[in-house]
């Protein structure tokens, strides 16, 4: 059997959208799962939605999701360039091999007759809007007159009337066209660029590429392909056409309904392991109800019998699940660097904070979070002391004698040399028990002088965390301006 090679072939008109993440992984995978090649190919030949600096940003955003690949732009490989601009004279001198054979044909119409054309049929309601190959009637004195006078022209496929064309698609099965409502697809513009059509074609045999792995909105083209590997005396790749991505209401996933830019999750905060595993799930599974993948079980568990036929929703509610899963698998030392990009990006970005302080704020928060820029949202307090103390707290924990709950147990950590988690609960046990009270009256107005809030990580880690000194600042600035209230009476 010869080497697999896949191939993602994006064009350059803006950021990566998800479901070309989905084709490029599914490509990928694939590909890693036989031990054959991936490349990247970049289709910039309609030149009119060209964005500058896309090209850099898709290989960018690829590098960042881990989806290396083989062969491509800034990869040496045996087939390049592997930009389609540069490889302009590949695609005419194998469209005139087809003009020669009868198989293309130059058309001269104007947009003006095109648009009365196209008008006429949509008039008369026939079942399908094409060309009517009236330049395929020209002599070929005629095509050299006009072509000497320097007339615009393309190139347009000549499609065979009442003929059938089949292709089995691993996803699909077997699907056939009736040639009658395929139109005579232009393959070389007037401006000198191919479509397509024609660039695919032409790239996807002479890259050697075995399987072809695309969107379902790829899928009518897929007979005009069919007829150019005939025309060329090419052999075939086989094909899968993926299913479409869409919205919880069952709409095409459009930008209108939210995000789908990759770029747009990693600004979020979504980690690329989770976003992968995500789009991964979007018409996949392995055959079990199990969710939970990294990119190296991908590999090892991918099929395309696996992907559905139908249409897979995009529900965020699991994306976000499965990013907060990742968070809590990952190690506090992969954690690490991801928590000081944050902080970076923060109004803490001038302080310095220990890398083992950062740790131990990571261990004491990984539980509790979905996002890494959560540790810094929702325990502010880890990154500076309260200023404020929560009113709902204030009311319902900080009794007339809290103060002095809270003055003993300052004693007892002044005591401790270097203390442990252990040590700090002991030493809150010891002063409950002297005061003959419950635990929870000395922890939940605790928690309120460490944080200001009433929600957190363990009092345990947290103390902790916060170290003896600081614990101790922290709760003799609460004893000093936490004001008891006495309790409204109804």
């Amino acid at each position: 059997m010869n080497e697999i090679r896949t191939r993602f072939a994006p064009s350059p008109t803006g950021y990566l959208h998800v479901g070309g993440l989905r084709t490029a992984l599914y490509n990928f995978l694939f590909a890693r799962k036989n031990n054959g090649k991936f490349i990247l190919r970049i289709e910039d030949t309609d030149r009119s939605r060209y964005v500058e600096g896309a090209v850099e940003n898709l290989i960018q955003t690829l590098k960042w999701c881990d989806l290396f690949y083989d062969e491509g732009p800034d990869v040496d490989g045996p087939y390049g360039p592997y930009i389609q601009s540069q490889r302009l004279e590949i695609y005419r001198e194998h469209v005139e091999k087809l003009v020669q054979k009868g198989y293309a044909y130059y058309c001269f119409c104007s947009p003006e007759r095109l648009a009365a054309l196209r008008e006429e049929q949509l008039k008369l309601k026939v079942p399908q809007i094409k060309y009517d190959k009236h330049c395929l009637k020209l002599s070929p004195q005629e095509v050299q007159k006009k072509l000497e006078s320097g007339e615009k022209y393309v190139i347009r496929l000549n499609i065979p009337e009442n003929q059938t064309v089949k292709f089995y698609d691993i996803i699909r099965g077997e699907i056939e066209f009736d040639t009658n409502f395929i139109d005579d697809q232009v393959l070389l513009k007037s401006d000198g660029y191919p479509t397509y059509h024609l660039a695919n074609v032409v790239d996807d045999h002479l890259m050697k590429i075995t399987h072809v792995i695309r969107g379902e909105e790829w899928l009518s083209s897929t007979p005009k392909h069919i007829l150019l590997y005939e025309y060329f005396g090419w052999e075939k790749p086989q094909f899968a056409h993926l299913p479409l991505l869409l919205n919880p209401d069952r709409s095409k996933l459009s930008k209108r309904q939210g995000d789908v830019a990759v770029e747009e999750y990693r600004a979020k905060g979504y980690l690329k392991e989770a976003l992968i595993n995500f789009v991964a799930l979007l018409g996949w599974n392995a055959g079990d109800d199990r969710e939970f993948y990294y990119l190296n079980e991908l590999i090892e568990k991918f099929s395309l019998e696996g992907v559905n036929k139908s249409g897979a929703v995009f529900d965020l509610n699991k994306l976000l699940w499965l990013n907060g899963e990742h968070i809590r698998k990952k190690s506090v030392e992969d954690l690490l660097p991801l928590l000081k990009d944050e902080i970076k990006k923060s109004k803490y970005a001038s302080q310095n904070f220990s890398d083992e302080y950062l740790k131990l704020v990571i261990s004491a928060m990984q539980e509790r979070i979905d996002f890494v820029h959560e540790i810094i949202t929702k325990s502010y307090y880890f990154f500076e002391r309260p200023i404020s103390y929560e009113e709902k707290a204030i009311q319902k924990n900080w009794k007339q004698e809290t103060p002095e709950h809270l003055n003993l147990l300052v004693d007892a950590l002044e005591k401790l040399d270097n203390p442990s988690k252990e040590d700090y609960e002991k030493a809150l046990n010891s002063v409950a028990e002297k005061l003959q009270i419950s635990k929870g009256k000395i922890i939940h107005p605790l928690r309120l002088a460490l944080s200001g809030t009433s929600a957190g990580p363990g009092i345990f880690d947290l103390l902790y965390t916060l170290g003896k000194e600081e614990s101790i600042i922290r709760i003799k600035n609460a004893i000093q301006n936490i004001t008891y209230k006495e309790p409204k009476t109804s």
